[in-house]
């Protein structure tokens, strides 16, 4: 996978912080926001300095029963070619069934079943696609019953059978570990780390036992030691902080950038 560096996430709140942020390798942008034919200013500004723009997906639903919509696959291809960019990723999600949008990203289901139904999805969105795929590990508040593999082991045999790229996020990991009990040091050991293409870092918050996702906060210690056990293992490509919302100073968010590379520099220590 090509060489990324530490990023952040593109947000058009965030155009100016990151366009004159010191320490900022790659960018990401969630591809149903932009159009291609039309990109925002920011974007081409990044680009032409030689930054990698990353489109990143969030309404394919490869973990569906239905093939992924050819419209779909068309955009974020077109998304890739606009930006020039090195890859694309989505998620290993359900997002809709039969015509009605589940409104979130939710876990598929981790049967044998479920398994020969995505690697034929995935095949078909590379295919669709000029420039590799990778698929990133969601968080959850719920599992489904009477499942067969856990999140890794599944992950594990999709990019056997595809040669996927896996965009792992940590703080979904440490989300997975908190509302569902699944060790997030177990599922590193288990994951395919040799494809890795990159890694997600974000914030989120605890309430009533439940561990919301929300990037919108600092990223907790758990999770940036998550990080720093990833790290321990594979050289991940690149790292990237995602912030979505309530928007911090840029001083914030240089921190986070800060906290991020010490985070993977421990690692290298421990090595």
């Amino acid at each position: 996978m090509a060489r990324l560096g530490v990023g952040i996430g593109w947000r058009s709140e965030l155009d100016l912080t990151i366009e004159r942020m010191d320490g900022v390798d790659f960018v990401e942008v969630v591809a149903e926001n932009i159009r291609p034919a039309r990109l925002p200013e920011s974007l081409r500004i990044l680009r032409g300095r030689g930054l990698p723009v990353i489109p990143h997906g969030v309404s394919l639903g490869v973990g569906g029963a239905e093939p992924p919509d050819p419209a779909r696959l068309a955009h974020l291809a077109e998304c890739a070619e606009a930006l020039g960019s090195p890859l694309v990723s989505e998620h290993l999600a359900f997002v809709r069934g039969g015509g009605v949008e589940a409104g979130h990203l939710l876990p598929v289901p981790r049967s044998r079943d479920s398994l020969r139904v995505v690697i034929e999805n995935v095949r078909r969105a590379q295919d669709a696609l000029p420039v590799p795929l990778a698929l990133e590990n969601v968080a959850a508040i719920f599992g489904w019953p009477d499942d067969e593999l856990t999140e890794a082991e599944f992950l594990a045999e999709l990019v056997t059978a595809t040669g996927v790229g896996l965009l792992i996020d940590v703080a979904n990991l440490h989300t997975n570990q908190v509302n569902l009990g699944l060790p997030a040091v177990q599922a590193l050991d288990v994951l395919p780390l040799e494809h890795l293409a990159y890694v997600h870092v974000a914030g989120g918050y605890e309430a009533h036992g439940i561990w919301h996702d929300t990037h919108t906060t600092t990223a907790p210690q758990e999770v940036l030691d998550l990080l720093t056990e990833l790290c321990a293992r594979a050289t991940p490509p690149g790292v990237l902080l995602e912030w979505d919302d309530e928007y911090p100073s840029d001083a914030v968010l240089a921190d986070e950038l800060t906290r991020i590379r010490t985070a993977m520099s421990v690692a290298g220590d421990r090595r």
